[in-house]
């Protein structure tokens, strides 16, 4: 799994040079308007060593990028994307990374209110979720005031149980579990 930066980033870079045997590019912070990241590329493009051997210098490509956990950006992704992308994990954090990899609703507002409505938190395990929500419900002491000793509540298989059809989770970078609600 790939950690996350503090700021999603994009790397971009001149053709023209690249193909001229040179590197040349820009880090650029994703979590900005499309617009501030397009005048940035065109910034680079600018000082382009390959202007000096007379390239015209106007074609770019993403050539890596950091702080977007798991989820993929091509080469020629468009600047609308990466913006809101780059907002929405600096918004919401690696769960939103997390989410937006395998749970995609369209477009990237979509899925970002998706997120905001399934999103339950960050655990230590499953199992952790379910006591969480026992004892918050209040469940647990009622149980106890009833006369049953939480230590025989198996939290293993209500995990197991709720975690069929009513959540779901994704791994951290450190081993524990975002929750998630199916929508």
């Amino acid at each position: 799994m790939l950690t996350l930066t503090d700021t999603p980033r994009i790397y971009v870079a001149c053709l023209a040079a690249y193909n001229n045997g040179f590197l040349h590019g820009t880090w650029i912070d994703a979590d900005q308007d499309a617009d501030d990241i397009q005048e940035a590329v065109e910034e680079m493009l600018k000082t382009s060593p390959a202007w000096k051997l007379g390239d015209i210098c106007e074609e770019w490509a993403i050539h890596d990028y950091e702080g977007f956990g798991d989820i993929q950006i091509s080469e020629w992704e468009d600047f609308e994307t990466v913006a809101a992308l780059g907002e929405a994990i600096a918004n919401h954090g690696p769960a939103f990374a997390a989410f937006y990899s395998d749970n995609q609703y369209g477009d990237v507002a979509s899925t970002v209110e998706a997120f905001e409505d399934a999103y339950q938190g960050i655990y230590e395990d499953k199992e952790d979720f379910v006591y969480s929500q026992l004892e918050d419900l209040g469940t647990l002491d009622a149980w106890e005031k009833a006369g049953m000793m939480t230590c025989y509540i198996d939290f293993k298989a209500i995990a197991r149980d709720w975690f069929i059809c009513d959540y779901f989770s994704e791994p951290t970078s450190k081993g524990q579990v975002y929750v998630f609600a199916y929508l």
